[in-house]
């Protein structure tokens, strides 16, 4: 019996006509013929209360499930598909409500539509998550009306699932399309032509402008009576190590995403385009200490330990210590790696403390820096001024991006490679980098 209360709720339709039966009541103290009138109103809707249960309990079938990726991706659009069927030989009118995770805040999951009898409809929403993890979905509610819309019968389907909100996997996929397409140019990641030689020998060509004279063929020449060049191809099994910052520092927002998210997301698609040109991924994030390292592998399951690597990284709030990173990179790593090293410099002081840690670890390594811009300051520099403070604050914004360059400058006087771009452009500069990195063959 309390299930049956559980799932049935009057209509606002029935309050009116109580409403108006009441009125009538009052008015049947000064002409009693109302009283009769309203008996009889009382009477026929009870009836038609009695009725319309009867036609939601042995009439009426509907059945609902949400149909929802077992994992989401972190950053990105992910839709979520709801089908209702109605069952029942008679047709219906529904409200429907998911119970959505609480991180989302959303409140305008209802959704409002009416089916005919034995049809089904489809619904279909975005959801946006900011941050990895679980997120908790809950029940599917329905709530159905006949065509006499007195009484809401709740059907409660798709049970609660807890669903892991994972890096950004459809970003990763997005570019492998675009690698195995060679279609680089849409998403502005550049071609670099090739600077030098490799040992891995592919064929023999045309000379063109711009190639090594030293990789001329001259028997090849001899014999077309035109120059021939030996053409190599990039060698592979080469160590590509992505290292975060997981400190204070990498928790900055930018478009609801903080700095580590947006580095993670990036290091699981330079992750998946070296293993698919057949070199070595791994992965190391660190703060006070040495978090989570992963050594430099190939192969499909090296991509699926360092998905779950990535999934489990936090924002912690001790400083960075980047003499324990260099000592480590010192004992670990021992063959010439290519290291992209995501973090973040906001003063030229902070730099300079740490600039002959990282020039160590250039001495045996190629080592990235990614320094990310601060696209609020950017947008106040470019913002009119009318009062003082936003005078102020203007000044401020040219000091804080004049020392951003000055810490650009300082890195390439040390002869470490720098990455500085939005956080949201992130992606297309780092594969850009790792592409002229390995076709002018530095590594």
């Amino acid at each position: 019996m309390s299930k049956f209360f559980k799932e049935v709720f009057l209509s606002s339709l029935v309050f009116s006509l109580l409403w108006s039966i009441a009125t009538s009541y009052v008015i049947g103290f000064f002409f009693p013929v109302f009283n009769f009138i309203a008996d009889l109103a009382l009477c026929t809707l009870c009836l038609l209360i009695v009725f319309d249960v009867w036609l939601l309990f042995k009439r009426c079938q509907i059945i609902g499930t949400r149909i929802i990726a077992p994992r989401l991706s972190n950053g990105d659009d992910n839709q979520v598909n709801i089908t209702i069927s109605n069952l029942s030989s008679i047709p219906t009118e529904i409200e429907v409500i998911d119970e959505v995770p609480a991180q989302f805040q959303v409140r305008e999951t209802s959704y409002a539509l009416s089916l005919h009898a034995m049809g089904s409809k489809n619904i279909s929403y975005i959801l946006h998550p900011t941050e990895r993890g679980e997120y908790g979905f809950g029940y599917l509610n329905i709530y159905v009306k006949t065509p006499l819309k007195l009484i809401i019968r709740k059907f409660q389907c798709s049970a609660p699932v807890r669903i892991p909100v994972y890096p950004s996997y459809i970003q990763m996929k997005k570019f492998e399309l675009i690698a195995f397409a060679s279609r680089w140019n849409e998403l502005g990641i550049k071609k670099t032509r090739r600077i030098g030689q490799s040992f891995e020998f592919e064929q023999i060509s045309d000379y063109v402008q711009g190639d090594d004279i030293r990789s001329i063929n001259w028997k090849a020449t001899a014999r077309q009576t035109k120059l021939m060049v030996n053409k190599f191809d990039e060698e592979k099994s080469q160590n590509v190590y992505s290292i975060i910052n997981t400190g204070r520092i990498m928790k900055m927002p930018f478009d609801k995403l903080s700095l580590l998210d947006y580095s993670v997301n990036s290091a699981l698609v330079l992750s998946n385009i070296s293993l698919q040109k057949q070199d070595k991924a791994g992965l190391i994030t660190f703060a006070d200490k040495i978090h989570s390292a992963l050594p430099a592998e190939s192969g499909k399951k090296q991509l699926q330990k360092i998905l779950e690597s990535l999934y489990n990284i936090e924002t912690r709030f001790p400083e960075a210590d980047y003499e324990r990173l260099c000592a480590f990179i010192y004992s670990k790593i021992n063959h010439r790696s290519l290291i992209f090293l995501y973090t973040n410099f906001e003063t030229k002081e902070s730099l300079m403390r740490q600039v002959k840690l990282l020039t160590k670890i250039a001495q045996r390594h190629i080592l990235v820096v990614i320094i990310f811009e601060n696209t609020e300051l950017a947008a106040m520099l470019n913002s009119n001024s009318s009062t003082s403070y936003e005078i102020y604050e203007k000044i401020i914004a040219e000091k804080m991006i004049a020392d951003k360059k000055a810490i650009i400058a300082e890195l390439w006087r040390h002869k470490i490679h720098c990455i500085y771009c939005k956080p949201s452009e992130l992606t297309v500069d780092i594969i850009n980098k790792y592409l002229e990195i390995k076709t002018r063959q530095i590594i």
